[in-house]
């Protein structure tokens, strides 16, 4: 009898259970003032900005975007395994938007994903380049200004064009950022 009763209490939990809406936590909604498109030939890319850990950065990174600075931009130094650098407008890694920024270094680590400013020996020599982890890199940690992460494409990050292992990376054709926006500035 007793045994007759359990099964009827797991058959009626079991039926009241399956009744209840299912609720899918969905995840949090991204900040379109804080989200970049950067859009390449293969597809788009999301990245988060991080503005509580580099502000300086990515306001100037927003700003440079709303003139459309990084439109047409080539990826100059990529080098498979490790990273992906652009942010140069005369495409060869010495060039930038002629505004240095102080360094806002942080604990966050570089994982694939991350976005970090490119910059000289000097720590407060960041412009306008900047670069994506491929790969976890944990020997920049501390070392470079992270402000942003990629939140999805980063398959399309994965097809950058290669390049040279012999020359530090620099890339003969590279791939070109076909635009790069705020999220908020684009028209749905």
């Amino acid at each position: 009898m007793l045994n007759k009763s359990l099964r009827i209490v797991i058959l009626f939990l079991g039926l009241l259970v399956t009744s209840l809406p299912l609720r899918v936590s969905a995840a949090p909604a991204l900040d379109p003032e804080n989200t970049i498109y950067l859009d390449l030939p293969s597809g788009r890319v999301v990245i988060q900005m991080l503005p509580t850990l580099a502000p300086r950065h990515v306001l100037r990174i927003k700003e440079l975007t709303r003139k459309g600075f990084y439109n047409g931009l080539s990826f100059h130094r990529v080098i498979p395994g490790f990273m992906a650098q652009t942010g140069d407008p005369l495409g060869d890694g010495s060039g930038g938007s002629g505004q240095q920024l102080q360094s806002e270094f942080s604990r966050e680590p570089h994982v694939r994903g991350t976005l970090s400013m490119a910059r000289a020996s000097d720590r407060n020599s960041a412009d306008s380049q900047f670069f994506i982890c491929f790969a976890p890199a944990p020997f920049l940690d501390g070392q470079y200004t992270v402000w942003g992460r990629v939140v999805s494409g980063m398959e399309f990050v994965d097809k950058i064009k290669a390049g040279s292992e012999y020359n530090n990376g620099a890339v003969t054709n590279p791939t070109k950022i076909v635009r790069m926006r705020v999220a908020r500035d684009v028209k749905p």
